[in-house]
């Protein structure tokens, strides 16, 4: 027998548990782990041969691994020394090594060194080790139950060959039984002892792969069936299912709370709630239970998944965890029980979504893109506003109706990206549209005009851009009315060929998407900007769903095809000088029988600024100048805005070619807020000529029909007035429907 330095493996007393008494002594006794020490293996031959490396065993409890390190301690002619890591620390392994190097150095004699729990030594304790098992002071064999490539210094383990061992299975355990009750100088070979075979089945169940357990569940029946043990000579021993199930009453569960079975328990649950389990759920928090978990950790974890696996397809998820989490923590433990079964019936029924990860989406666009500059009119006004303007152009939504207004928020380079991605279901899936239809909406903000009314610009002022981003919140309002509109007054089948043209397009392309999802959608984007920021919006579209989306600003149409059954959209005609050709082109690109959908402004249908002015008392006469210049403005019969009137359209479609189905005027009311800045565009200082081209036309109208004092008169009385005052403003817009006759291309 070769020395060793604990008594880790001292010869078993009779005395002594059946489990340690029935240890096998040699591999051919050995019952199981034949993936790696069946004839022929690595292993086997290694130990075998006593040339063995350094190694680790990884298993479960009761697999074998102090089992072959005793096999080993048999056989080798090597110095064999053993420690046990939860009762030795540094003290002890420097008395083997030096004891180790003595042995190498006076007699050529190298040491096996078997640590049992390797794991329970803290990484400066593994690394004291370390030296002495590169120079070959020692050979190391390792037994952990935890993995070794988490819990073992991977120096340790680079220099190692990992063994991992299994459960025994059922065949296994029955052999091991039998090897027991057969053995007359370990086991119960010297008594009678008969088994029922439903007795042996349930305690190979219970034991669940760890021979270990099973021997103690035997030696329990056995020794506990006869009035006395041993029995008197001739008496037999029957063990019966009563027997085995008072011997093995309450299982021993494999379950480590700082060791793989921890983690791999609570991944069991976690998935189990993800699945939408319950039943599953209750099982592993039972079991968690049961092993003694910590119900603090259970519900830290339920909380993490109520938001990352449910998040908003239940917002009740998360405050009914944190609910119960509290009322445990005044109930405590066993009613707690309670609390903890609730929470998880709660998080494994319900409604599930994994939008949350869009975070992570969101910090890999921080991590592996440039910066973004903060959009000016997002900056902090409180102390910049002066000097570099920053918060100019910002757009309070609780001014607006809804306590909403379409502007980005995002930096201008990631205009269009999405993050968010709401499931369809539950809560969530009520969200959905809604957040998709205010994207979109967002998208169109910067792309929107207000084309209803001629207060704000001349098509030819230098300062149109600036004044196009300033009104971008109520002008994108002003298309969202229109679209919500246009779609509730038509009905698109599911299969639907849709062609969606006119002004910011992108704002209603997406909604004909949702509308026709097995059908085509096509829009027709003249303006480069929107047709970019449409496309990479697109891209969150699986490619099949993805409306398909054309640049062109030809009138032809040349590159649009042919073929719709529907054409929508804002504006088609509104700016159109021969809105009769601009209808037969719409037309050229529908079937026979194909239908348009159109909503188009009718700018002198607006709210006049000499009405609001009347409201505040302006005096009369001034009124009815305004009100005359109003006129003239809105019969101007060279700009085709003006022909956008409802009689001129209706006549449009009421032709042989075409039945005009519906007609209906829509009155959009909002409340507007009406800026410095924006009355000073309308009614500017007279400084300039009258018709110049950098007055509005508005106010270009007005300088014609008031002399100079009365001008300045009704601008004073509007700016003392009307300057940061909300009114009620309200616009027009013509639904029309219409249907083409055959052979009208």
């Amino acid at each position: 027998m070769s020395s060793q330095s604990s008594e880790l493996f001292d010869t078993p007393a009779e005395s002594e548990p059946l489990a340690a008494r029935m240890r096998p002594r040699t591999l051919d006794e050995l019952i199981g782990q034949d993936h790696i020490l069946g004839p022929g293996r690595l292993l086997r031959r290694a130990i075998a041969a006593d040339q063995l490396s350094s190694l680790i065993f990884s298993g479960p409890p009761g697999s074998g691994k102090t089992t072959i390190a005793r096999i080993i301690a048999n056989t080798t002619r090597s110095r064999f020394a053993a420690l046990n890591a939860v009762l030795t620390g540094v003290t002890e392994l420097r008395k083997e090594i030096q004891t180790a190097d003595d042995e190498r150095r006076l007699y050529g004699r190298r040491t096996i060194l078997f640590i049992d729990e390797v794991h329970r030594w803290n990484k400066a304790q593994q690394d004291a080790l370390l030296p002495w098992v590169e120079n070959g002071t020692v050979v190391l064999i390792g037994a952990t139950t935890e993995n070794p490539f988490f819990e073992v210094n991977a120096a340790l383990v680079s220099r190692s060959r990992i063994f991992q061992l299994t459960r025994l299975n059922d065949e296994e355990l029955r052999r091991v039984c039998r090897q027991a009750l057969a053995d007359r100088e370990r086991g119960y070979g010297m008594y009678d002892v008969r088994i029922d075979p439903e007795a042996l089945e349930h305690i190979v169940h219970v034991a669940d792969g760890d021979a270990r357990s099973l021997l103690n569940a035997l030696e329990l029946a056995v020794e506990t069936t006869p009035e006395r043990f041993p029995p008197p000579p001739g008496e037999q021993i029957h063990v019966t299912l009563e027997i085995a199930e008072e011997s093995i009453q309450r299982k021993a569960l494999l379950y480590d709370r700082d060791g793989d079975y921890h983690y791999d328990t609570i991944s069991a649950f976690i998935k189990s709630l993800r699945g939408s389990d319950p039943d599953a759920a209750l099982y592993w928090l039972a079991r968690m239970i049961r092993a003694g978990e910590d119900p603090k950790f259970l519900f830290r974890r339920m909380l993490i998944s109520a938001s990352e696996d449910i998040g908003l397809a239940d917002p009740q998820a998360l405050p009914h965890t944190a609910a119960a989490a509290e009322a445990f923590d005044r109930v405590g433990m066993p009613e707690g029980a309670f609390h903890l079964a609730q929470a998880a019936l709660y998080l494994a029924t319900t409604e599930k979504s994994n939008a949350t990860l869009g975070y992570f989406d969101a910090v890999q666009a921080v991590e592996s893109e440039r910066s973004h500059e903060v959009p000016s009119h997002l900056r902090d006004a409180h102390r910049d506003s002066a000097g570099f303007g920053h918060g100019k152009g910002y757009l309070y939504p609780h001014a607006y109706r809804e306590h909403w207004v379409a502007q980005n928020y995002l930096p201008a380079g990631l205009q269009g990206r999405v993050f968010y991605r709401p499931s369809e279901c539950g809560y969530e899936g009520t969200l959905r549209t809604l957040i998709e239809r205010r994207r979109e909406a967002q998208l169109a903000a910067t792309f929107a005009a207000d084309s209803d009314e001629l207060l704000t610009y001349s098509p030819l002022s230098p300062q149109r851009d600036h004044w196009i981003k300033r009104a971008a919140g109520e002008a994108s309002q002003r298309v969202s009315e229109r679209r919500a509109a246009l779609f509730d007054a038509i009905s698109i089948p599911r299969h639907l060929r849709v062609l969606v043209l006119g002004e910011t397009p992108s704002a209603f392309v997406w909604e004909a998407a949702r509308a026709a999802p097995e059908g085509l959608v096509f829009a027709v984007i003249s303006d480069s900007q929107e047709y970019h920021t449409a496309l990479g919006y697109s891209e969150q579209f699986a490619e099949l769903d993805r409306p398909q989306l054309v640049r062109t600003a030809d009138e032809a149409l040349a590159s649009v095809p042919s073929g719709f059954e529907l054409g929508l959209g804002l504006n088609v005609l509104l700016r159109e000088p021969d809105k009769a050709a601009a209808r037969d082109r719409v037309a050229s690109t529908l079937i026979d029988g194909g239908r348009l959908a159109l909503i188009e402004d009718l700018p002198a249908h607006s709210t006049r600024l000499s009405t609001i002015l009347a409201r505040y008392g302006l005096q009369n006469e001034l009124v009815e100048r305004l009100s005359a210049a109003e006129d003239e403005l809105y019969a101007d019969t060279s700009d085709p805005r003006m022909g956008n009137s409802p009689e001129a359209l209706e006549e449009l479609f009421s032709t042989a070619q075409t039945s005009l189905l519906e007609s209906r005027v829509i009155e959009f009311k909002s409340e507007r807020l009406v800026t410095r800045e924006l009355l000073e565009r309308w009614l500017p200082g007279v400084q300039e000529s009258p018709g110049s081209t950098t007055q509005s036309g508005y106010a270009a109208a007005a300088v014609r029909h008031l002399n100079a004092d009365q001008y300045r008169a009704a601008r004073a009385f509007a700016h003392r007035h009307l300057a940061d005052a909300t009114v009620e403003w309200s616009t027009s817009a013509l639904l029309i429907l219409a249907q083409l006759h055959p052979g009208f291309t």
